[in-house]
């Protein structure tokens, strides 16, 4: 499993019209000449969730080659950034925001992000910790690693 943020949310036309792409990619992808039986999803406007299932056959190096160059397509079609790391989505209500990692920072100074907010944990590996630890509190996330100076958990 792989998840792609963007670094903006995307419009509905362009969540749709990029599904479709996805669509195509995973029924079209392949490792060393087998199918893979994969699946894409399009999470809160914002997130790229690309899956396979290797039960029947793992993603290689060339397979997961090709699908970093589909996102870079994506990247620039949609003139959207996929690959910042730094780049953190978090909870304000029901709605989803990013912020770089020093204007993240801020946000915890100010106290707009607590131990209790909402962040994406984007590290997850497989479909039961998408389902249980992709979206957690801040102080049960890999963040307050990065963050241990500004704030106790």
């Amino acid at each position: 499993m792989w998840i792609y943020q963007a670094d903006r949310k995307l419009s509905d036309a362009e969540t749709q019209q990029l599904q479709q792409q996805l669509n195509s990619f995973t029924q079209s992808w392949t490792a060393h000449s087998n199918a893979l039986k994969a699946g894409a999803e399009i999470r809160y406007n914002r997130f790229i969730v690309l899956m396979v299932d290797e039960s029947q056959a793992g993603a290689s190096g060339c397979s997961i080659d090709k699908s970093v160059n589909f996102m870079k397509q994506v990247e620039q079609h949609y003139d959207i950034n996929l690959f910042d790391r730094f780049n953190l989505a978090y909870r304000d209500g029901s709605e989803v925001l990013s912020a770089p990692r020093n204007q993240f920072e801020e946000l915890i100074k100010q106290g707009t992000i607590t131990t209790d907010t909402i962040v994406f944990n984007n590290l997850v590996q497989n479909l039961a910790e998408l389902n249980s630890k992709w979206e957690v509190p801040f102080k049960n996330s890999w963040h307050p690693q990065l963050f241990r100076d500004l704030i106790t958990v």
